[in-house]
């Protein structure tokens, strides 16, 4: 089975490519995008339209609702998924996205935790009742490992209790007595290039593009729904519409925000994707589909 990894900023060209390279090397396609993976955020997420997803079979796209958490323990899961069906169905496999973090993660790898039973389970529960004296406890054992974890993220204090209570062990010891093991090897990952400017033009014209397809009625949905507490609702474009709900800014002055915002991930992305990886080819929108098919012949 063919595996190969497609990454790139935001607005660049990336979902159409891939898709194009499927139907020619009979592949599926996994996303790693941090918006896609949640229902109901369509236009947000510029996720692949209902026919795109009909051409080529994609895994990673509307799995959780926006109010379900992710992590990179799913991600890995549904990678892991992917591959079984690809090796069932005969199929090579296309990981795409912008969410670099996960491709990540699969080549370098994540460490196991210790096995967790009812009674960690439990007794973990009871302490996270005080979240507060819960977070002031890991930091007074564990300085090194809480030092990137905030006050009130439960999801990450929980595992760092469990990993103690468990193991009886910091989480920094445990994570270096059980180092991370690569999901995948040898993966070929190839990186699309862009201006600047051209980006930015690309950027401009999508987030124009998903005004008129609606985004102001769909944000409207998600926070009907959803309120504004899941994380997702903290993502770039459902937080600027919130701002013109809320009267604080006027709709060109939104839609710039967008594209600054947007603008501004894709620079963070494109250094990311520079600085991150090994191997990476790195290549113009317009010739790497040449350069991906010449390397598979």
């Amino acid at each position: 089975m063919i595996q190969l990894a497609i990454i790139g900023p935001t607005a660049s060209g990336k979902s159409d490519l891939a898709i194009k390279i499927a139907k020619k090397i009979n592949a599926y396609i996994l996303s790693i995008d941090s918006l896609s993976i949640y229902k109901e955020i369509d236009i947000v997420s510029a996720k692949p339209s209902k026919c795109e997803l009909q051409e080529v079979n994609h895994f990673g796209i509307d799995v959780l609702y926006p109010n379900e958490y992710f992590s990179v323990e799913i991600f890995i899961r549904l990678y892991k998924e992917a591959v079984q069906k690809c090796q069932e169905q005969h199929k090579n496999l296309i990981i795409v996205g912008g969410t670099s973090f996960y491709l990540k993660m699969l080549v370098d790898g994540l460490s196991n935790i210790p096995k967790i039973d009812d009674t960690t389970k439990k007794r973990v529960e009871k302490r996270l009742l005080s979240l507060q004296e819960s977070y002031d406890f890991l930091c007074a054992q564990d300085v090194e490992y809480m030092e990137s974890i905030a006050a009130n993220d439960r999801y990450r204090i929980e595992k760092a209790l469990l990993i103690y209570e468990a193991s009886k062990l910091t989480p920094s010891e445990w994570f270096r007595q059980n180092p991370p093991k690569p999901v995948i090897k040898n993966l070929p990952i190839y990186n699309i290039e862009v201006e600047r400017e051209v980006l930015r033009d690309r950027i401009k014209k999508r987030t124009q593009k998903m005004f008129e397809s609606g985004l102001i009625d769909e944000v409207c949905r998600l926070e009907q729904h959803y309120t504004r507490a899941p994380h997702s609702m903290n993502s770039i474009g459902i937080v600027e519409v919130l701002e013109y709900l809320d009267g604080k800014v006027t709709k060109d002055e939104m839609l710039e925000n967008i594209s600054t915002h947007t603008a501004q991930l894709a620079k963070r992305q494109q250094t990311f994707n520079r600085t991150q990886f090994e191997g990476v080819i790195h290549a113009p929108l317009e010739k790497l589909e040449v350069i991906i098919m010449g390397n598979l012949l």
